[in-house]
């Protein structure tokens, strides 16, 4: 109990010395500035959805985080597209803001079909 125990690297492993590094295939810069010219992906359509439905509302993160039962940072997180929330959250998120899953999903397939356009008119 507590050895620290040290396996070989399989051969199969190894890079090989044409194969450029991983870093050299994701794109350069911050995800925002990537982003343009992608497609969006679905958590960044919620997110950006969650965002403005509470901005219209006037409220602050912590408010609609303590009536979903979630953290502030994660509901940040949600709303910049950085974690994949589960149905569960969404639907908790979605009630606090006083709006139904249904609502939610079709204004973020809006969004996803207008290319992740940051306006969509959305009536809560």
């Amino acid at each position: 109990m507590g050895e620290i125990l040290y396996f070989p690297t399989p051969a199969t492993t190894a890079r090989r010395r044409d194969t450029p590094p991983r870093e050299q295939h994701r794109p350069a810069g911050p995800p925002e500035a990537v982003g343009r010219g992608r497609e969006p992906l679905l958590r960044e359509a919620y997110g950006d959805v969650l965002r403005e439905l509470r901005q219209n509302r006037g409220e602050r993160l912590t408010d609609v985080a303590t009536r979903a039962a979630i953290s502030p940072q994660y509901l940040s997180e949600i709303e910049r597209g950085r974690k994949d929330a589960s149905s569960e959250i969404l639907a908790a998120v979605a009630r606090s803001l006083g709006v139904t899953v249904r609502t939610l999903s079709s204004h973020a397939t809006t969004r996803m079909a207008q290319g992740g356009s940051p306006r969509v008119n959305l009536a809560a």
